[in-house]
């Protein structure tokens, strides 16, 4: 069959993996190859065990792929065939050298200009998928030029806005699609044919153009923005539960309020996931590399409010459990960073743990979907950890149990049942505030929520 578009990914992740499915899946005149240099995870994604959770993932996978998705290893050969190409590569946060806790380390970025120099015979449309900082698209612009064949390369912005959870039904109806891109008629004409493609399906009045730079610092703000709102609730908390208000009454009250909004307003034990610690870190160094010191200071107290949110999460298990954790039971319910995800990528879980075992907590640790990158981000870790699927084996015999990721499985389990298998006092402290208090206060049990009074039987 003869496509009328060759479009290669670089990078299987959480984004180019869905990403990518989503348009052969609508756009079965189009060829999607999916390349990456880990072939264990090339090779579940040609299995019916996808590497990465999200509900709705699995059946659109299923339905393109074969017929016009394809998921590979041969990268060069990828790069040759195609005449577009989104980059989904890994930029994580620098460990070291210049930048280091902040800056984003794009050396696997620029690996993959390289490659296509290499490969490359024709013009391509490249795409910057992957979250970067803002003026990235020219150091990839000037090692792409520096190709000895003389060949044209367009860089094009086209940051994503995925909730992971929900990242099938934000790709198929997004709030918007973003295509950032140089102001020539050369980069012009490559933008318009990225918004051909995403015009397949979503309306042209979803789909927004700007210059380049502006849409690699908007992925940035935007996150940012969301993250802001969390850590604003999560510092209401600590208040309200000084003074004995409700913070889900204040965050209903403040949010009915048509200029504010609900979303992101329910106060938790801190945010995680890939990309808003990274993007707003990023943002904090950006700005002190233009010397925006006071601005580079703001964001970095939504990251400090954050980092306090979890270690205030620990203090109150400890101050609760009469200031010793040592050699007690203790179960986490939910290791991913949220629901309906099997990601762990900065989940507030890996810091409690980590405080937890410091406080010599024999702990369980259960998950629906992220048990196994539970296993993964642990190992080496000292300390007692077991892993148990089941919920029910998980909490037998523990002293307290901590809600770490809103799962809806968690509001519907027996806690009669739970209460009779747990060594009393038992505790619940609520990180997600998703269970009915009142009604485990009633059982028995001695409930810790975020954000609100404690209900104790002492």
């Amino acid at each position: 069959m003869k496509f009328e578009k060759d479009i290669l990914c670089v990078g299987a992740g959480y984004v180019g993996g869905p990403t990518m499915a989503m348009i052969a899946y609508k756009c079965p005149q189009y060829k999607v190859t999916v390349v990456d240099i880990n072939p264990t995870r090339i090779a579940q994604w040609n299995s019916p065990n996808l590497p990465i959770y999200e509900p709705g993932l699995q059946e659109v996978v299923e339905a393109a792929r074969g017929r016009n998705l394809f998921f590979s290893t041969d990268i060069e050969k990828g790069i040759e065939e195609a005449g577009i190409i989104f980059v989904c590569v890994n930029t994580p946060t620098k460990t070291f050298g210049e930048g280091a806790g902040l800056a984003s380390d794009l050396q696997y970025l620029e690996k993959t200009a390289r490659q296509i120099i290499q490969s490359a015979n024709s013009p391509k449309i490249i795409i910057e998928k992957s979250t970067l900082p803002v003026r990235t698209a020219q150091a990839m612009e000037r090692i792409l030029a520096s190709n000895p064949k003389g060949i044209h390369f367009d860089v094009l912005s086209n940051p994503e806005f995925l909730a992971e959870g929900d990242a099938i039904k934000d790709l198929e109806n997004p709030d918007r699609v973003l295509i950032g891109s140089r102001e020539t008629a050369n980069g012009i004409k490559a933008r318009e044919e990225l918004i051909e493609i995403y015009a397949n399906w979503v309306p042209r009045e979803h789909i927004i153009s700007s210059n380049i730079w502006s849409s690699e610092l908007a992925k940035l703000v935007a996150n940012a923005f969301l993250a802001q709102r969390i850590s604003s609730i999560n510092s209401i908390s600590a208040l309200c539960e000084a003074s004995e208000a409700d913070v889900s009454e204040v965050a209903r009250a403040v949010g009915m309020d048509s200029r504010v909004g609900p979303k992101f307003l329910n106060s938790s034990v801190g945010f995680g996931g890939s990309c808003f610690q990274k993007d707003i870190l990023n943002l904090v160094y950006i700005c002190r590399h233009y010397g925006l010191n006071e601005v580079a200071d703001y964001w970095q107290r939504v990251v400090d409010i954050n980092n306090y949110q979890k270690g205030r999460f620990v203090m109150n298990m400890l101050k609760a459990m009469f200031n010793t954790l040592a050699g007690k039971r203790i179960c986490l319910l939910g290791f991913a960073f949220k629901a309906d995800t099997g990601d762990t990528r900065e989940s507030p879980a890996l810091f409690i743990t980590k405080k937890l075992l410091d406080e010599r907590v024999n702990l369980v640790i259960t998950d629906p979907a992220a048990l196994e990158n539970a296993k993964f981000d642990l190992q080496g870790t000292e300390g007692q950890i077991d892993f148990v699927a089941d919920p029910y084996e998980a909490i037998a015999g523990c002293e307290a149990v901590a809600v770490i990721t809103e799962w809806g499985i968690y509001k519907e389990l027996d806690f009669e049942r739970i209460f009779s298998s747990m060594t009393k006092p038992a505790f619940i402290f609520d990180g997600r505030n998703i269970l009915d208090h009142h009604r485990l206060f009633k059982m028995g049990f001695n409930v810790f929520p975020i954000g609100k009074p404690a209900l104790t039987h002492f």
